[in-house]
């Protein structure tokens, strides 16, 4: 059955939004983020102060896709308000290994013993603070702050011997305020 559907997002007063084509730019005391939306016939405006989503005729598919850029645009003016958060914390039990920033690198020295260096490349626009064994990861952008979250944990991968032996690596511990 096909209906209209209609879903509203409030502007905070310290964020503006521009709208240009199927891009948008969210701009916030945090930072500024912007977005390539795939709205497809959803039509996506800025008025009075609110984001407005609205399909004339939507069946379940196109209520996925607002609801999708319902949580997306959300999340952007978050972001702008205040940073996300991933805490990640360093453990091993053989090797102590160590790690080394280099601008948009991580280097991570003598893990399991190793004497290569395995590198973690940071996303453009992620700051990351390194205190002996936790890593704080923030961003106004929360697949950014992900994502570099995800690169450390896939670059301390153990591969090759038994997880229950050595389980060394870096791992999240908190994603947002939320412990895990």
């Amino acid at each position: 059955m096909k209906r209209a559907l209609l879903r509203q997002i409030e502007i905070p007063k310290d964020v503006t939004v521009s709208l240009e084509g199927t891009k948008i730019k969210v701009k916030g005391p945090q930072g500024e983020v912007s977005r390539e939306l795939n709205s497809g016939k959803t039509q996506v405006s800025v008025k009075d102060n609110k984001i407005i989503l609205d399909h004339k005729k939507s069946t379940k598919n196109e209520k996925k896709i607002i609801n999708t850029l319902y949580s997306h645009i959300k999340n952007m003016i978050r972001g702008t308000q205040k940073k996300f958060e991933y805490h990640l914390k360093v453990c091993y039990v053989h090797f102590p290994f160590t790690l080394k920033s280099d601008g948009k690198k991580v280097m991570v020295k003598n893990f399991l013993g190793e004497k290569v260096e395995r590198v973690v490349q940071i996303p453009e626009g992620v700051e990351i603070e390194i205190k002996k064994d936790i890593i704080i990861v923030k961003s106004a952008n929360k697949e950014l702050a992900g994502q570099a979250s995800a690169n450390f944990e896939t670059a301390t991968k153990v591969r090759g011997r038994d997880r229950r032996t050595f389980q060394d690596g870096i791992f999240i511990i908190e994603k947002d305020g939320k412990k895990i």
